[in-house]
């Protein structure tokens, strides 16, 4: 144990001191969500209106009502980055390296995804103090402040999976873009962080409306908001962790050397 622990805070150690030297990283990751909120959220202000629906008490201006997206979208871009991050690493032969440590590989994996989480928090709490200089203030302290460390711990790690489980299958980092294209921008245009679900059913939207009940995205993001307001988000917390559980298992399966991993050596790909 003593052994696994110390290799789990030596691979969280490492991301974080590498993230720490690219600057560049943590300003485009506050950069993007702060843009939505100050230009979108104030083009929207007056038009785009919020009725009072849970987990809201009273009507609320858009800005407030995107911020757990956008939160979700700092959550989801660090999830899909940390996927590019492995699937560089494995070409350069550090995955490999680090697979042979004398320690059971979902712990290893199980490393690298508590790293991503840790990254995206931090990138999502100087979101949430940039957001309240800005004057979006969000109920985040408070007694529901444990609910929504749960909530947002949860979404991180999710998201972290997900990338995990994309990065068994991206073989190239040509086909990174790609890929990315097809996941980030459909999970979180359809999904209730940046308009509610009603109004995609009520605009007659219904393809898009059935995809977002069930994305996980919109539950992980249904989740912080609902946590914020210390009410219950219903099944979303279950859909989150159950997301979360089949992603890593599916990519634990998926970096056996007898599998995906090692396949790609036997096809003479990057080792």
């Amino acid at each position: 144990m003593k052994h696994a622990l110390q290799a789990l805070w030596a691979i969280v150690l490492r991301e974080l001191l590498k993230f720490g030297r690219q600057y560049g990283r943590l300003l485009s990751a506050i950069v993007r969500p702060l843009l939505w909120l100050a230009v979108f959220a104030a083009g929207f202000r007056n038009v785009f209106g919020v009725a009072i629906v849970e987990p809201y008490d009273t009507y609320i201006p858009y800005d407030v009502y995107i911020a757990p997206g956008l939160i979700g979208m700092v959550l989801l871009f660090n999830g899909m980055q940390s996927s590019l991050a492995m699937v560089y690493d494995r070409e350069m032969g550090l995955m490999r390296l680090l697979l042979t440590a004398p320690l059971p590989r979902p712990w290893i994996l199980f490393a690298k995804l508590c790293a991503t989480a840790v990254l995206s928090l931090a990138q999502a709490a100087v979101f949430v103090l940039v957001a309240a200089l800005l004057g979006t203030s969000l109920p985040v302290f408070g007694p529901q402040t444990p609910m929504v460390l749960l909530a947002a711990v949860s979404a991180a790690l999710m998201l972290g999976a997900l990338g995990l489980l994309l990065s068994v299958h991206v073989k190239q980092l040509e086909n990174f873009a790609g890929t990315m294209n097809f996941v980030i921008f459909p999970m979180y245009f359809m999904s209730s962080a940046l308009y509610p679900l009603w109004k995609l059913e009520e605009s007659g939207a219904e393809w898009v409306f059935r995809i977002a009940q069930f994305n996980p995205f919109t539950h992980a993001v249904e989740w912080i908001r609902f946590a914020m307001y210390g009410k219950d988000p219903g099944l979303s917390p279950w859909i989150v962790l159950g997301t979360l559980a089949l992603c890593f298992a599916v990519a634990s399966w998926g970096y056996d050397p007898q599998r995906g991993f090692g396949a790609l050596t036997k096809r003479g790909g990057p080792a």
